[in-house]
Formats: structure tokens, sequence, C-alpha cells
């Protein structure tokens, strides 16, 4: 069967059930699971499929952006991989900022209790992780709190940052790709994202694989203006060569 009728049954699958996996459609296909993830990527770069963790919603599923909770536990130990090996790349003193995300959130678990950072950030749940940190100076981002996401956005989130030179920025996406670069469902959320990249002499990038390729309604930057991405073993050796072309190294954890 050639990528096209393959693609175009698997579209069907999941305008049919709602929902397709990975591993389901290679079993039924005949095929490898890396098959399938270059089919559903191609779905979804011509928007007929949005990939997601695991496999791919149909576009007409996608009501809602997930909550904290839902994204917490997807894909949990990709995300506790990628944070422990983001830690060996924040400086051992200096400034760092800190985006909103559940991967960050893992990281600022993390840092040890006598580190001495100065660490800005608009995400609560970050906060609230280093608020008991003795040596650590932590500047919290003003601003509307979204509470989707529990982080600071629009105007005095992006007045506070506008003042900020800190050394690294680990920020965080729900898309990236070569093509289609870094992008999040809200455009404040962006806004923010983008304040941040431009906030850092160092920007590393943390996601897992499953966001490789997928685009959201607001682009807050390219791979160009990252330094290193961290991300999971699911990216494979082409994925990140095509990535590391366009400027970032690349770490799989």
């Amino acid at each position: 069967m050639y990528a096209p009728e393959r693609q175009q049954q698997i579209l069907h699958l999941a305008q049919e059930q709602g929902r397709v996996d990975v591993q389901t459609l290679a079993e039924d296909f005949g095929v490898t699971q890396e098959t399938i993830r270059r089919d559903l990527s191609a779905l979804d770069r011509a928007g007929l499929l949005h990939r997601v963790h695991g496999g791919a919603l149909p576009v007409g599923a996608l009501h809602l952006e997930p909550g904290l909770a839902e994204r917490d536990s997807t894909a949990a130990a990709e995300k506790e991989r990628i944070a422990r090996a983001a830690l060996s790349l924040l400086p051992g003193e200096g400034s760092v900022i800190l985006d909103a995300g559940t991967t960050v959130s893992r990281l600022a678990g993390l840092l040890p209790v006598d580190c001495a950072l100065t660490v800005v950030t608009n995400a609560l749940p970050v906060a609230a992780r280093l608020a008991d940190h003795p040596a650590l100076a932590l500047h919290l981002v003003g601003g509307r709190l979204r509470h989707r996401t529990q982080a600071a956005v629009d105007a005095w989130a992006l007045r506070d940052l506008a003042d900020i030179h800190a050394d690294v920025a680990v920020v965080a996406t729900n898309g990236f790709s070569p093509e289609g670069g870094l992008s999040t469902p809200d455009l404040a959320e962006a806004a923010v994202k983008k304040a941040m990249l431009a906030g850092a002499r160092r920007v590393v990038l943390v996601a897992d694989s499953s966001k490789y390729g997928a685009r959201h309604f607001a682009r807050f930057g390219s791979l160009d203006q990252v330094d290193v991405l961290v991300t999971d073993t699911g990216l494979t050796d082409e994925q990140a060569a095509e990535i590391e072309n366009h400027g970032p190294e690349v770490i799989r954890a």
C-alpha cells in the first residue's frame, strides 16, 4: 500500500473513531510505528489531523486546550527525563527565566534547596516549588492569570519581562518543527514566550517528542532562536538532524 492510500485510511479511522493511536495503526497496517508517525505528521501538516502523544485526533475534536492535570499526566516519564537533562544546562550561578509548563515545573522541583540562582517566572506552579528555597532569589512576573495554565500573561507580564536580561531561559512549547516554528494555542501566552526568548542570552527549549510537527494557533518563535532542544528518544535521528540543521543542539533524554 502506498503512503497516500494508507494516510487516507488513517484519516477515515480517526474521523470514525474519534482518535487513532500509533501502536494499533502499525499493527493494523503491518508497518513500523515510525512509518505511522510520519503519516500522522504529514496529515497534521496538511491540517487534517492533530498530533497528540501516542496518536492523533481529528481536527474537529479539538475543542479545548488541555488543562494542567491532563498535560502533566501525558508523557510523564519522558517529561521527567527531559527535566533532569535540562537541569544540567542551568548555570551554577546567575539568572534564569522559567516559563510555564509541566516539564518546566518538574525542572523547578529538581533544583536543590541551597540553589543560589536568581529565577524569574510567570508560572504559579513553578513559584510554589521554589518558594521554600532560602538561597534563591525568586521574582514573580505579574499580569492576568490564565487559569488553564496558571501562568501570568498580558501587558503587566510583558512590561516585567522587557526589563530582564537573563543568562538562560527555559521555555516550553505545545508544538515545534522546522517549518512551523514554536507555537501554542493562546495568543497571550505566545506573547509572553516571545518576550522570554528575547530576554535571555541562551534559550533552552523543553518539549517531549509528541509535540514535534504539531502546529498551534499562535506562533511565538523559530528554531533558530533556540540554543538547545531537550526532548526524549521518541524523536528520530532524521528529525533530530533536521532540527540541528536549523541551529539548536538536540539532547534526547
